[in-house]
């Protein structure tokens, strides 16, 4: 049982139990479980393993909650969320993905007009039901309709890349144990990188099939199996994700693997590519329909009355024969070859624009982990952190950063604890001695100020101007217009004292839909001001997405990939925003902090 697993059913008690309206304080306990334990660096199951140590020493894990993890970790489950779940139906809580809703919302809407579906949400929507509800109104009614597009998409329905990436590495771990294995790599969409996962894929090259299924099918994380075929397999995870098993034969699997990982427009400009130069390309390998098609010399007439010849197959689990002759497969590299194309890395396999790089020699080298050298975005327990300024700064270190930024929150974020002026001051105080003590890494007096609803920032240009580093954001008043949003957001591009704007469109995957804003309004701004836009590397945000990055790309506007990390465990996110980079086909050179601080102030227009 992974700590994701069990941070998630955790999460999902705290929804049920607010949905039943309890007690807050229960709900509350739930919800500082699951961050707590999705935070964790080491795995609950280890500390519950091991008789010397509690896990009542975690920090905000009590007896009670202690004891359903012990059960998780033995089960997999608990006696209390299997009842929560009877109680309410799966379907009712599916009106929680609806933005801004909540559970006491949907609460209402179930207890009041006995609603238990999204569809029968918009019936009662669009027969003005939901107004007559005591605390929604015509407003909150369309707002309900406009968000239940979103919470009825697939998109919500799949899992945070950086979630699957827990089961995917350790069923990676568990395979490397079979020594039937040659290879083998995840595909689909999780290989590309794509910000969520609707299911795994694995592909398996080796000649010992049912040794390989079995032990594919002895994954820990196991729950059933919901097929086995002759070369192909699939299991259900606890997590309810599904993985794919697919082994083929050394010459296939580089063609597999291409067609596998996708995407499925990517593969149709292939498979046209093909069809032009007399080739044939699928799962089992490239084959030349052309020579197959010609006749052999010296080949004798062949009579009526003859048997007609087998279609010759690539391997027995091919459904189909091919006519073709095989010419290649055993290798991607192989595969891309044979249509004079170099090597595609997988980011940015979704026919976009990596065909006209691949045909001019193009393909950039894409942004590594390894080339960041600083990271501009980070709280503290100052505001709403969980570890201490010096705590943060020496997990930074140990990650081989060479600067960091403090931006614990300005004074409107009360929820966070915001730092008013005179707190912020006394902290970069605390900066500027911290820096005359440690050597090997720069501290930068950083805060993340927001940009108010009615336009302006939180703090005074007398105090912004004494920082190193400013981050701005929006927080509040996210469905103000469109013109309203783009207003405040240019504004305070224009404040020489603000560097970059932090999280521009303010979505939460699967769960918030950006706000309104032109970016176009932005970009003109950025680029006028000699600012900065960040890419959020938190899973749940990854904002700016990837076709915004390429937009910036484009017109040579620069990204700073950011953790906005609250512990020191959040560093470690960094890796989600190089990937989501990655696919947007920038290189260390887009990107502002893989260069030294002194460059970066250089990019904006600073000394």
């Amino acid at each position: 049982m992974k700590n994701a697993e069990i941070a998630a059913a955790f999460d999902l008690v705290a929804d049920i139990l607010e949905f039943q309206d309890a007690n807050p304080f229960r709900v509350r306990a739930y919800r500082n479980a699951s961050r707590t334990i999705t935070d964790l660096a080491e795995p609950l199951e280890k500390i519950a393993a091991d008789p010397s140590r509690k896990l009542t020493q975690i920090a905000g894990i009590g007896a009670e909650l202690a004891v359903k993890i012990q059960t998780m970790v033995a089960t997999g489950s608990f006696p209390m969320l299997v009842e929560l779940q009877a109680q309410v139906p799966q379907s009712v809580l599916a009106i929680l993905r609806i933005p801004g809703l909540g559970p006491k919302k949907a609460a209402a809407l179930h207890k009041e007009l006995g609603i238990k579906t999204l569809e029968e949400l918009k019936a009662a929507c669009q027969e003005c039901r939901v107004r007559s509800i005591k605390g929604f109104g015509e407003k909150t009614e369309a707002a309900i309709l406009a968000g239940l597009d979103f919470a009825a998409s697939p998109e919500v329905a799949r899992m945070y890349w950086a979630e699957a990436d827990v089961f995917a590495q350790a069923l990676l771990e568990h395979m490397r144990g079979c020594k039937g294995i040659t290879q083998m790599e995840l595909a689909g969409s999780y290989r590309r990188g794509r910000e969520t996962i609707g299911d795994l894929d694995l592909l398996v090259e080796s000649d010992h099939v049912q040794e390989v299924m079995d032990h594919f099918g002895a994954f820990e994380s196991v729950i059933s199996v919901l097929g086995r075929g002759e070369t192909k397999m699939s299991v259900q995870l606890a997590n309810a994700l599904q993985v794919d098993l697919r082994i083929v034969p050394a010459k296939s699997y580089g063609a597999a693997l291409v067609y596998f990982t996708g995407s499925k427009a990517h593969n149709v400009v292939l498979r046209g590519m093909a069809k032009d130069r007399g080739l044939k390309i699928n799962e089992y390998g490239v084959f030349n329909m052309a020579a197959a098609a010609a006749p052999a010399k010296n080949q004798k007439n062949t009579k009526a009355t003859d048997k007609p010849k087998k279609k010759p197959t690539v391997d027995k689990d091919a459904d189909e024969a091919d006519e073709g002759v095989y010419i290649a497969g055993r290798t991607e590299k192989d595969v891309y070859a044979t249509l004079d194309l170099p090597w595609i890395p997988p980011e940015l396999r979704e026919d976009r624009w990596e065909f006209a790089w691949a045909a001019e020699n193009k393909l950039p080298k894409l942004i590594e982990l390894a080339d960041m050298q600083g990271d501009l975005h980070m709280h503290t327990d100052s505001t709403d952190g969980k570890a201490t300024l010096e705590e943060m700064v020496e997990a930074a270190q140990a990650l081989g950063l060479k600067y960091i930024a403090i931006t614990d929150h300005s004074p409107r974020v009360t929820v966070a604890n915001g730092m008013n002026a005179d707190r912020l001051l006394r902290q970069w105080e605390q900066i500027d001695k911290l820096n005359e003590k440690r050597k090997g890494i720069t501290v930068l007096k950083g805060v993340e100020v927001d940009i108010l609803e009615r336009g302006g920032l939180d703090l005074d240009d007398n105090c912004l101007s004494q920082a190193d580093w400013v981050v701005a954001s929006v927080h509040f008043g996210q469905n103000q217009p469109r013109d309203q949003i783009t207003n405040r957001i240019v504004d305070a591009l224009a404040n020489p004292n603000v560097c970059a704007i932090a999280h521009p469109t303010g979505r939460i995957i699967n769960r918030r839909k950006p706000y309104d804003v032109d970016l176009e309004a932005v970009y003109d701004a950025v680029l006028k001001n000699k600012k900065i836009l960040e890419l959020n590397s938190n899973p749940a945000r990854l904002d700016l997405d990837d076709i915004h990055c390429a937009a910036c790309r484009e017109r040579g506007i620069p990204i700073v990939i950011s953790t906005d990390a609250h512990s020191v465990q959040g560093l470690g996110v960094m890796r989600y925003g190089i990937l989501q980079a990655r696919r947007a086909g920038l290189t260390k050179q887009n990107v502002a902090n893989t260069r030294p601080w002194k460059e970066v102030k250089k990019l904006l227009g600073r000394k």
